[in-house]
């Protein structure tokens, strides 16, 4: 087993071999893909902004002993599959940026490692910038990426009128990705995503840099109202379900949950092979 191996058999749960799937192929509902982009607010901000606060970049072993890709490692099948995602990606959003809710069927089926995942992918293009938010509240992961896991997150900025959205932004050791963890919850708060402030916070981080894709780590699908609404809240929806534990009936009930236009079709992790169906 090589190196790069063991990192991702250490990533956990999450790791595995990964296929996509348009909707219709796994059985779902055809998807015509539109975006559905805000208006503009302000003057977007620069990459060239944003490399004045990186800070320490990691390496690429210290990626992969996150579970997290690196474009060097060009033979490793996980790197191929996430640059097609974001190639198709890219190419539904006909080059605008974009809101993508990466959402698991259940429990356990691997979507954060596929949210980060994209992200970093983007962030690899040094024509993209990448933002992850942490939306699982009630099994959140993205603080672990962070310097300092005790940074504020979405709870201090919901709970805090006065605080600007910058202050809730963090560098997670990538260029041009930044991270947003759930923050100092002292409870699951429902209520967070159906706030109006919810909605100017997903307008304000689009706005904030007109090439950065802002990817939604979603609960599962099993916890269908956060769902409905962040989806609503996304301009792509990207489902995750694990091979053999996922169920046909799971996979069509978290469909279910959403809007034609927005689906983008299924992520299978720990497929044993990694093909593409078309």
């Amino acid at each position: 087993m090589s190196k790069i191996e063991k990192a991702l058999k250490r990533a956990g749960d999450e790791r595995g071999n990964l296929q996509l799937v348009p909707a219709a192929a796994a059985g779902g509902r055809a998807a015509p893909w539109t975006a559905l982009l805000g208006q503009q607010i302000e003057p977007p901000e620069t990459t060239s902004r944003m490399a004045e606060n990186e800070g320490k970049l990691l390496s690429a072993d210290e990626l992969w002993e996150r579970g997290i890709i690196h474009p060097e490692h060009t033979d490793e099948p996980a790197v191929q599959v996430f640059r097609e995602l974001r190639t198709k990606i890219v190419q539904q959003s006909q080059g605008e940026n974009a809101v993508i809710l990466v959402a698991s069927v259940s429990k356990g089926n691997g979507g954060s490692f596929i949210a980060r995942n994209l992200g970093a992918a983007f962030a690899f293009d040094s024509a993209k910038t990448a933002l992850l938010v942490d939306c699982n509240l009630g099994n959140p992961s993205v603080h672990r990426l962070l310097p300092d896991p005790s940074l504020p997150g979405l709870a201090d900025y919901f709970e805090n009128p006065e605080m600007d959205v910058s202050k809730i932004i963090h560098p997670v050791g990538i260029e041009r990705f930044r991270a947003i963890a759930t923050g100092g919850l002292r409870e699951t708060p429902g209520e967070y995503f159906v706030s109006m402030k919810m909605r100017r916070l997903i307008d304000s981080l689009r706005e904030r840099y007109r090439e950065r894709f802002i990817f939604l780590d979603g609960p599962p699908m099993s916890d269908i109202a956060d769902a409905r609404i962040l989806s609503e809240l996304s301009d792509y929806v990207l489902v995750v379900a694990r091979h053999g534990r996922a169920t046909n009936a799971q996979i069509e009930s978290g469909l279910n949950t959403i809007s034609n236009k927005k689906l983008l079709g299924i992520v299978f992790n720990d497929e044993p092979r990694i093909p593409w169906i078309p």
